[in-house]
């Protein structure tokens, strides 16, 4: 528990009736806004959803890789029978840039499209989000870095997952890193939450382990991180719960058995449970270190993120509060996670990543100020994260 902020549970309002409200206001606000559809072989209806948002001429915004795995074709087809017409944006890459953003959004001005379907992993959803912030309301990325500077109306969104780690569909922001100083830009507006998701299970069957590995460990660090930060909620505890308890046991299952429908649902509903959470609360310094390893390193960012989170829970645990709630997801969470990189076949360590020791000071400054460090609920600035570096290094 920090002591600039107080018990707010529901069990203590509960505790209090009758004997006067305590001193302080407890605020926070939840909108579900997006439409989960979950269900295996849900993508066939894309065309229906998009016709239900009044849309008949879309941008896909998808990677080559998504079209040669076979997941544009039914989206294609359905849009198709629904009468929607489709132009195909495939020039998404892994952490997508600004430069990546305004080609999209050079095609969906020359198509002239009324809608967007981002089709992929957290990439092309946030790619997807970028390019209707700059369709609808003009200027540059940099313009929206922060939270509820759209003043316009955005395009209609629908938005398929292909991948269980971001949980990107059920959030408002767009993560999009500057193509010169890459620094990454979290972009958040609520006008730039899809109006709907399909969730279909069947199209993570095709993901190689590695995908599955670095994806599914990004989930599992939204689900734990969301659950403790400075701004989590009743409500959003919920999904952080829902989520942890979720992915664990699709990635107890998915690597000994890949075609395991139920593993690759319970992993899909996991992370989108966990992005839920993450849109109605925050995450904390796991993710503060992990952007300075990929930024610096190129390290994919679950990877980076798996290597923080145990290291960030045992510093965590200063916090009672924060302590109390990892020993609710599991008993021993620590070592749980560290299973779980074991399993995925993830690098144990930073020097196994290929981080050299000399770099940890500079990255700990540049961890310092990830704006996702200061809801962590533990104060951290750059002597923590050196120490926490170097405890991961070894």
């Amino acid at each position: 528990m920090t002591a600039d902020r107080p018990d707010i549970s529901l069990e203590r309002l509960a505790a209090a009736h009758g004997e006067g409200l305590p001193d302080w206001v407890w605020e926070f606000a939840h909108t579900p806004g997006t439409r989960l559809h979950f269900r295996a072989g849900e993508v066939a209806r894309a065309g229906h959803w998009c016709v239900e948002m009044g849309v008949r001429k879309v941008l896909v915004v998808t990677d080559a890789g998504i079209e040669k795995a076979g997941h544009l074709k039914p989206v294609l087809l359905s849009l198709g029978r629904c009468g929607v017409e489709a132009v195909i944006f495939d020039g998404v890459v892994e952490n997508p840039t600004t430069d990546t953003v305004d080609a999209c959004v050079a095609a969906a001005r020359a198509a002239g499209v009324d809608g967007l379907v981002g089709l992929g992993g957290g990439s092309s959803m946030d790619t997807a989000k970028g390019c209707n912030f700059l369709l609808t309301n003009g200027g540059q990325m940099k313009d929206y870095w922060g939270v509820g500077k759209a003043t316009k109306e955005m395009l209609p969104l629908l938005l398929i997952p292909t991948t269980a780690g971001t949980g990107s569909e059920c959030q408002s922001f767009a993560l999009i890193s500057d193509a010169v100083t890459h620094a990454k830009m979290a972009c958040g507006d609520k006008k730039a939450a899809a109006k709907h998701a399909i969730l279909d299970p069947e199209l993570c069957l095709t993901l190689p382990p590695r995908v599955t590995a670095v994806t599914g460990i990004d989930a599992v660090a939204h689900a734990v991180e969301s659950a403790v930060c400075r701004k989590r909620t009743d409500v959003s505890l919920v999904y952080s719960r829902m989520g942890f308890r979720l992915l664990r046991a699709g990635m107890g299952e998915v690597f000994t058995n890949p075609g395991s429908l139920l593993a690759r649902a319970q992993m899909l509903l996991g992370a989108a449970a966990a992005g839920t959470a993450i849109e109605n609360s925050m995450l904390g310094a796991a993710h503060a270190a992990a952007n300075p390893l990929t930024a610096n390193y190129g390290i994919v960012h679950g990877t980076a993120v798996g290597l923080m989170l145990p290291h960030v829970i045992r510093l965590n645990r200063q916090d009672s509060a924060a302590s109390a709630t990892y020993d609710e997801l599991a008993a021993d969470l620590e070592g749980v996670i560290s299973g779980m990189l074991l399993v995925a076949g993830l690098p144990a360590s930073l020097s196994a990543a290929g981080v050299l020791r000399e770099d940890i000071p500079q990255l700990a400054r540049e961890a310092a100020t990830q704006w996702t460090a200061q809801f962590n609920p533990v104060t951290v600035g750059a002597p923590e994260f050196e120490a926490l570096y170097s405890a991961a290094w070894s």
